[in-house]
């Protein structure tokens, strides 16, 4: 899943329902929703509720009865799935392929949308209805009062919050990423990065499946990827509290390893080899001046480039000087220095020393310490007079500085 703007949910819970909302003039989105997924086939459980009590934000599906792994939650049919080629100018969008193409590959669903939010009979009428803080649009395609970059940018926040890109098959890794498509009833679930339901993908369907034992009565979560706190309050307008994201990571600027090594150089001679050696590293494109090292709280997600980069900023002069004319090392001895969370503490000490230091630098640049955020965290009544903008930078920032701290601990 992109991302997400959390929009407005409805006040009640609703189950599978009846459809006496048919005939309601102003029927609840909700029921006119899930009356919608039986009219497409979409099915959802009879141990799955729309709800919003107890979620974390707004409405989400909530488990009616014990559900246990593999059970399956609920199954749209590819039909029902709202993409560039199911919609009703899906001919239109694959003539005009050619002039649509855009690094995002969001331009024809972007079309597709707003075609049929426009549309009076468009069949998705019912699932946009979920949408109050879009509407209906009420005039003609590509008309120029329509054309606003407000609305663009309502349906660009629309497919990051809400599309899914279906994963390419194993042996297809040369191609193009599929195209995002929106899917009804997935994008009600809410993120948790200890998720207990997985989106599976299959010829005809797309299957919800539990991957957890879930209780009667608690939230269904899906996931959308793995993803730091930053990222989660950047593109979905939520952060989950310490220690609860387990993808949460911190960055150390690439440039603050450089910096940290300058520290440690002796003399003019020394800074003017460190710089050749970091020009080399450049050359194999491990560093460059805006990238950063991202460290997990279980892993190293830029292992190679930070081992590389500590293995040449390290390495005795004679032995960058043969790595220069043998044009790199070997797989084995690469193989050798592998870089992981459990075997920091084994570096060898002048790899730690230099980790050290880079992360200190990198600690220097938050305008606060660790021990502040926790007196923060731990005293109710100053937190929950933060704004919630506040808060949530709070947690951000706690969590990186905590993964930061490990890093201190393994490296001492």
């Amino acid at each position: 899943m992109a991302v997400q703007a959390k929009r407005r949910r409805v006040t009640r819970p609703v189950g599978s329902g009846s459809d006496d909302n048919d005939l309601d003039p102003n029927p609840d989105p909700v029921a006119s929703f899930l009356s919608w997924c039986r009219r497409v086939g979409l099915d959802l459980s009879p141990k799955v509720a729309v709800s919003r009590q107890g979620t974390v934000a707004g409405y989400g599906m909530v488990a009616r009865e014990s559900i246990q792994p593999g059970e399956l939650l609920f199954a749209v049919p590819r039909a029902a799935l709202l993409s560039q080629y199911t919609c009703s100018i899906s001919g239109l969008l694959e003539r005009e392929r050619g002039a649509l193409q855009s690094q995002s590959g969001w331009v024809p669903l972007l079309l597709a949308l707003l075609h049929e939010l426009q549309a009076p009979a468009s069949p998705w009428s019912p699932y946009f209805a979920l949408w109050p803080d879009l509407g209906r649009l009420e005039h003609p395609m590509f008309c120029p009062r329509v054309r606003s970059l407000e609305l663009y940018h309502q349906l660009v926040a629309l497919v990051m919050a809400y599309s899914f890109q279906e994963p390419l098959e194993d042996d297809d890794d040369e191609k193009e990423p599929n195209p995002p498509l929106m899917v009804p009833a997935a994008d009600i679930l809410n993120h948790l990065a200890n998720h207990n339901a997985n989106l599976e993908y299959s010829p005809n369907c797309l299957r919800m499946v539990a991957t957890q034992p879930i209780p009667t009565g608690h939230e269904i979560f899906n996931t959308y990827g793995k993803m730091a706190n930053w990222q989660l309050i950047h593109m979905y307008g939520f952060v989950e509290p310490y220690p609860d994201n387990t993808d949460d990571t911190a960055d150390i600027q690439m440039v603050t390893v450089r910096e940290a090594a300058l520290q440690g150089a002796k003399g003019e001679a020394a800074r003017l080899l460190l710089q050749e050696r970091w020009d080399y590293l450049c050359s194999l494109e491990m560093v460059g001046e805006e990238g950063a090292f991202v460290i997990g709280r279980e892993e190293v997600l830029t292992e190679e480039e930070l081992t590389t980069t500590l293995k040449v900023l390290c390495m005795p002069a004679e032995e960058f000087r043969e790595v220069q004319d043998q044009d790199g090392w070997g797989d084995e001895e690469r193989e050798e220095d592998s870089l992981t969370i459990t075997n920091i503490p084994k570096l060898k000490e002048s790899w730690r020393q230099l980790l050290r230091d880079s992360v200190l630098l990198t600690l220097q640049t938050y305008a606060t310490d660790l021990k502040t955020e926790q007196d923060l965290l731990s005293n109710e009544e100053v937190y929950t007079k933060l704004s919630w903008r506040e808060r949530q930078a709070l947690q951000v920032r706690y969590g990186q500085k905590m993964i930061l701290h490990q890093l201190l601990e393994l490296t001492s």
